[in-house]
Parts: C-alpha cells; structure tokens; sequence
C-alpha cells in the first residue's frame, strides 16, 4: 500500500501501536462510546461546551429584524442594517480572539474549572442583558461581554486531555465536543427562529388569546411587547443556568497540582447529600443503620490491623521526573514554524474566513425584503427573500442535523477512502459553486414558495456539505502538520488564534460588502466578489500542502528531546570526550 495509506502507520509492527491492540490475534481494541473512561466528567464538560453556540447562533435568524427594530433612523435601509448586523457577530469572535490567551493564564493561576464557572457566569449575564437591551450600542457591549465569557474553549479541550489520558480513547473524546457544538447551534438555530417575537410567531402562547397571556392584555403578553427578542435568550440563560450548576457541584478539577486542593462547590454537593440521606433514608425501629460497604471494609480493616506509622502522602506532591525535564514549546518557539505548519496555518484560516461571513449574510439575505427586479440581468439584480426568522431557523437548523449525521456516517469513510487532503480539496471545491448559485435565489417569484425552499435546500445542501467535510479534515491536516507531538498545543494554540480571528473579520467584511452591493444594486457583490474570491484562492492554496503522518511519542518527539537539550548538555559532553577519549 501507499504511504497515505493506513496501514503504513497503524500495523502490529508499530511499537507505538502495539500497547492498543491488547486483543488475540493482532486485531485492534473496539472502542466504542459506552467504553469512555470518565463519562460522568465528559458528560458535563460537554454540557458547558453548549454556551458558545447558544450564545453565538440564537440571534443569527431574527439578526436582520432585531437590528431593524433598534435603528433610530426612520429611513434605515437593508445596506445599513446589514452592516451592523455584520458588526454584531464579528464583536463576538473578536472578543473571543482577543481574550483566547487570557483565559489560558487563568487558567493555569486558579485552575480549570474556576475559568469554566467565571465563563459560564459571564454568558449568562450577557444573554439576559442582550434580551432586554433597546439600543444598538447596548447590544454591541453585551456581545462583547459574552465573547469574553466564550473565550475558554481552549480550556476546555486541554481539560478533555486531562480527563482521558489514554491515546486510544482520545479520538472519541475529541470528537464529543465538535458534536454537542453541531447540537448546540442546531438548537440555537431552531430555538432563537422560534422563539424570537413570540406574539406575532408563537401567538396561541403569547398573543391577545394565548394561553400565557395571564393579564388578558388585548395586544398579547406586555413585556414581550416591550422586549421582543428577549425568549430566545432568556432560553440560553437557562440552559446555561443548568450547565452551571453541574460545573459548579459536580466537575473536577483536573489541573495538575490542584486537583487535591478544597473544592467548595464538591463539598457542598457531599454535605447536601448526607443531609438528604439522613432525611430520607432514617434508621430503621430495630436501631440498626445500613452501612455502607466502603465504610464497613474501612471500619474492618481498622479492626484487624495495628496502627501504623502514617507513611508520608507523596501522591499529592508535584512529581519530580526522573530523568532530564521534558522539553516544552511555546508559541514563540521556532522550532513548530516549519515549511508545513505554515502552509496548513495559513489554510486553517481561509475556511472560517468565508464560512463565518457565509453564517452571517445567508440569514440576512434571506430575510432582506424581495425586490422588483424588471428586468434583471445576468449580474445586475437586488433584494432578497423576504422570510419570516422562523422559517430562516428551520431551514438552517435542518441542515445542521443534516451535518452532524453525514459527519459521523459518511465522513468517516470518505476519508479513509480518499485521505484527509483529498477530503478537504474536494470539500473546498464545492464552496464555490454554492456562492455563485447563492444571490440568484432572489429571482424567484414571491409566489412560487415551492421553488424558493428548493433553491435554498440545494444551496444550504452544498454549503453545509462542504463545511462538515472541509472542518474535521482542516484539523485532521492541522495536527499532522506538527514536527512533533510537543508542538502540538502550540500549533493549535496558532491556529486557534487564526481562526478566531478570521471569524471575526469574516461576518464584518461580508456585512460590509453585502450594504454596499445592495447600495449600488447588485446583490451578488458579496457572493461574487468576496466569498467565491476567498474559497476559490482555499483551493488553490490546498495544493501548497501536504499531508503529513501523525507525530508519534516515541518517533520525532524523542529526536525534538535530544535536540532541546543539546545545548545544555553540548559542554558537559565535549569536555567527558576530551578527557575519555574512546
């Protein structure tokens, strides 16, 4: 088989394989979800991964009328109100880029689950605060506000690693977040659609005759009046309300050196449940009280062996290697900045370049009001759809379950069949043939709602495929590309920050763009100009790449080891030479 295939890294041959193939006959250990190590642990870091995409994708199909709702001109046009839009999602991924790095420090001052909590605290806050603001510069601040709460994503993968330290279990550790983020923005797309203006989209509820409508008010239920896009968040607060509590009473801290230290929150969980055991479960009339079975070993044990002297607790004492320190590389470190890893860098952060400005100006399109367009040629042509935001979220929150099933029952296999690059170069082909199609839709007529939902199922359909292939195997390419497994965290760390970046450049130039071809009537200005543009020079930077073999432990770790210490042991070495020649 060829080099890119996958026996040429995975055979029994491998040393490096060879401790996850403990079954008879060379065959690999299944490893299946329910075999995850720790899964009360992931359980709830997975829940806590939910405030990103809920804070960030609710407001994505009610955008184009909330900020209509906030303009002070009376005169507002479809071009401003895409530009502030665009501001809106950009503030929140510029936020989160700015902050990436400050949450690490914390992180490693006061722990991993104290950023967890402040973050959760901070998104909560700002999703209330969000809902109930009735100004443009108010909902500016709060959507930097939950950017800053959201920037800690990178905690929580490092908190993943240390949860499940096995190699052979990581895949689908990893994997678990990506797929409760795809959930969380499916229910953030759907939820935040229908929930959003509640009186005029959730009227048998809310309105003059809704069920909820308590005070019998003739216009439906007063302060949903008064704040109208206040559900879909006060719906996030909840939710993450819930994700608190559980980080709060039951995550652990997993940092090494404090996960020894007091955790009140786990301490007040243990002393409510003593206190609900004893008033629950009291002791029988016999007078005798179950015991439990750990205590009952403790308590025999106790009996039958002599006191000895308490030998010294070295487990929560920092562990001092045995041999030379392990070599670390940061950032800064030259040695991760090979030929590959800047090329891939480079790629990792064109993607979200046109997808982020993808996931903001599609809903605004859709909901800019159709124009008359007599009669329009071939690039000439202006308007939009003209949708109501619950039919916006339906549409993209279908397509978000449709990307989460062919992530985890096709992708697979297409990369094994293909390999990563050529996954990803046929997925950055695509990109461009759904935004050339895209501004067209435009041109069906308001009457024919048949023909629209098809036009924007075949556009969402290239769109979403293109990106659930095109993201795995932008990582996939990304973690290859280390020199070595100790350049991994910071060639991520990189490409994070790129990333992070690039979504936050992407909706502000793709709303910026889009105002501007609606201002000089050419609705496709964007799509054309801009995000075909960017996905096409994806592709053509694709073929600069290569695909690299995963870094092994015991391959270039151990050579990046040697040569860390070189120097340090370069004069010891030269003068034991000199004195003992061989």
């Amino acid at each position: 088989m060829g080099p890119g295939t996958g026996s040429s890294r995975g055979g029994p041959s491998n040393p490096a394989m060879s401790s996850n193939n403990p079954t008879e006959g060379g065959k690999p250990e299944v490893v299946t979800w329910m075999s995850l190590p720790h899964k009360p642990q992931l359980f709830i870091l997975a829940i806590c991964r939910l405030s990103e995409p809920l804070s960030n994708t609710c407001l994505l199909p009610y955008l184009y009328y909330l900020v209509r709702s906030l303009q002070t001109a009376p005169d507002a046009t479809p071009a401003s109100i895409s530009r502030q839009a665009g501001l809106l999602v950009s503030l929140f991924a510029l936020s989160q880029f700015a902050t990436s790095v400050p949450w690490a420090s914390i992180a490693n001052r006061l722990g991993r689950k104290p950023s967890i909590v402040i973050g959760l605290v901070l998104s909560i806050i700002s999703n209330i605060g969000f809902g109930f603001s009735t100004n443009i510069p108010a909902v500016m601040c709060w959507r930097v506000l939950a950017g800053i709460g959201n920037g800690n994503t990178g905690v929580m993968r490092t908190m993943t690693a240390e949860i499940v330290k096995e190699r052979k279990y990581q895949s689908r550790a990893f994997l678990l977040l990506p797929l409760v983020f795809n959930s969380g923005v499916v229910i953030g797309l759907a939820l935040g659609g229908c929930l959003a203006d509640p009186i005029v989209n959730l009227p048998w509820l809310f309105g003059p005759t809704g069920i909820w409508n308590f005070s019998g008010d003739p216009e439906g239920v007063t302060w949903m009046r008064a704040y109208p896009y206040a559900l879909p968040t006060l719906f996030n607060a909840a939710v993450l309300l819930c994700s608190l509590f559980f980080a709060v009473f039951f995550l652990k801290e997993t940092m090494p050196g404090k996960t020894d230290y007091k955790d009140y929150g786990l301490l007040t969980k243990e002393a409510m449940k003593t206190l609900f055991q004893r008033r629950f479960f009291k002791e029988s009339a016999s007078g005798y009280a179950a015991v439990h079975e750990e205590d009952q070993g403790q308590e025999t044990s106790n009996m039958l062996e002599p006191p000895t002297p308490k030998a010294p607790d070295h487990s929560i004492q920092p562990l001092s290697p045995a041999g030379p320190p392990k070599p670390k590389l940061s950032i800064t470190s030259r040695a991760i900045y090979t030929r590959e890893v800047l090329v891939t860098i480079i790629s990792f952060g064109l993607l979200p370049l046109h997808n982020s400005a993808f996931m903001q100006v599609f809903p605004v399109f859709l909901s800019t009001p159709f124009s008359e367009n007599s009669p329009p040629s071939a690039i000439k042509f202006n308007g939009g759809l003209g949708l109501a935001s619950p039919t916006i979220g339906l549409f993209l929150s279908a397509f978000g379950i449709f990307g989460i099933l062919i992530q985890l029952c096709i992708y697979p296999s297409l990369q094994a069949w293909l390999g990563t690059l050529r996954s990803y170069r046929v997925a950055l082909s695509v990109f461009p043939l759904a935004y050339i199609l895209a501004p067209y839709l435009c041109l069906i007529p308001s009457t024919n709602a048949a023909l629209q939902s098809l036009g924007i199922v075949f556009i969402l359909f290239l769109q979403v495929t293109a990106r659930t292939f095109g993201i795995p195997s932008s990582v996939i390419l990304l973690t290859n590309s280390a020199p070595t497994p100790l350049a991994l965290g910071a060639v991520h760390g990189v490409g994070n920050m790129v990333s992070s970046f690039s979504r936050a450049v992407g909706p502000l130039l793709g709303g910026v763009i889009f105002g501007f071809g609606h201002d000089i009537g050419v609705v496709g200005t964007v799509w054309w100009g801009y995000l075909t543009v960017i996905s096409v020079l994806g592709l053509a930077w694709s073929w600069t790449m290569k695909e690299g073999e995963r870094p092994t432990e015991k391959g270039r770790s151990i050579e990046l080891a040697a040569s860390n210490r070189e120097t340090e042991e370069k004069g010891d070495d030269n003068e034991k030479e000199a004195l003992c020649p061989k």
